[in-house]
């Protein structure tokens, strides 16, 4: 599975995203009361721990470039992880997972907002069918703090994805990725001590296997994009949500109900069938590197979500 074509390209993302379910499912198999600014915290400083083979890549003549908007994403991220821990231990996975990709329609909805992009009427299609589909999964009887959490760490993805492009573009993934998660850690730290909870080596447990799977899809994502289009596999990113319904009904008994099918299928077929419109009108061979840079930002166990966050936010602006 080089990556080398499209077929293999999109077996790696199937892969790819299967290990990031597994991401989830370690902070899943937290108790509901666990420490989350203590898992936020051993979660960063592993995280820093396992990107330290590619520190060779770090720019050191230039090594705090862009720190303003490094630390807002950064920031950001935190937030974003809280949210998740908080809403992967209270909601069934398919559940919080579907609830995630109302990220990439935020974007679109802040591209418009903050970048005047201009939405094509398959696009705005996607943003009114995605919130429907949140409605219908949630129903007015289901919402409490797990659904606002998921809903806020899907909107701190969102945010983090349009900020992208306001990072230096010379600096390369692995520079980004550890400016990132380095200047988590003072904060994630101070929230860790605050939250004065004892020392849980079920954490560190959950914490270690939640970043090493979510390295493990990065190196998918890097392999499966780096000679194949983009726009010719995206839509194999949202098998993440198959692999959520699957894990969740055989590992943990959560049996999807048709208002979940029904409100899944409206949030993630209008994104994939703006994937296709577009891999429709892009080159059947070829490489874009800007959209590879993007789906390389994917740094956390749902920020993998960004690359399709990303492409989809370019493909609502005109070509």
């Amino acid at each position: 599975m080089s990556g080398k074509t499209v077929n293999s390209a999109i077996l790696l993302l199937v892969i790819g995203n299967a290990m990031a379910i597994l991401s989830d499912v370690f902070i899943k198999l937290l108790d509901p009361g666990a420490p989350v600014f203590q898992f936020a915290f051993l979660r960063c400083v592993l995280t820093l721990v396992f990107l330290l083979p590619l520190a060779r890549k770090l720019d050191r003549s230039n090594l705090l470039g862009g720190l303003k908007v490094h630390a807002i994403r950064a920031h950001i991220h935190l937030v974003g992880i809280v949210c998740m821990v908080v809403a992967l231990t209270n909601l069934p996975l398919a559940t919080a997972n579907a609830l995630f990709y109302a990220a990439p329609i935020l974007v679109m909805v802040l591209s418009a907002v903050f970048f005047r992009e201009k939405l094509t009427p398959l696009s705005v299609t996607a943003v009114f069918s995605g919130f429907a589909g949140i409605i219908v999964i949630l129903r007015p009887v289901d919402f409490n703090w797990a659904v606002i959490a998921a809903l806020g760490s899907a909107f701190a993805l969102a945010i983090n994805a349009v900020m992208v492009r306001q990072l230096p573009k010379e600096q390369t993934t692995a520079h980004k990725l550890f400016l990132n998660y380095l200047l988590i850690v003072p904060a994630a730290a101070a929230l860790a001590l605050w939250e004065g909870a004892a020392w849980n080596p079920q954490i560190l447990i959950s914490a270690a296997g939640s970043a090493l799977f979510i390295l493990g899809y990065n190196i998918t994502v890097l392999l499966a994009y780096r000679q194949v289009d983009a726009n010719q596999v995206t839509s194999a990113e949202y098998t993440g949500l198959i692999w959520a319904v699957a894990i969740g009904w055989i590992w943990f008994g959560e049996v999807p109900d048709l208002w979940f099918l029904a409100g899944s299928l409206m949030i993630v077929v209008p994104l994939v069938l703006i994937g296709l419109r577009h891999r429709k009108r892009s080159p059947a061979r070829g490489f874009n590197p800007t959209e590879q840079e993007t789906t390389q930002e994917a740094g956390d166990s749902s920020a993998r979500r960004q690359a399709s966050m990303a492409k989809v936010c370019e493909q609502s602006s005109p070509s």
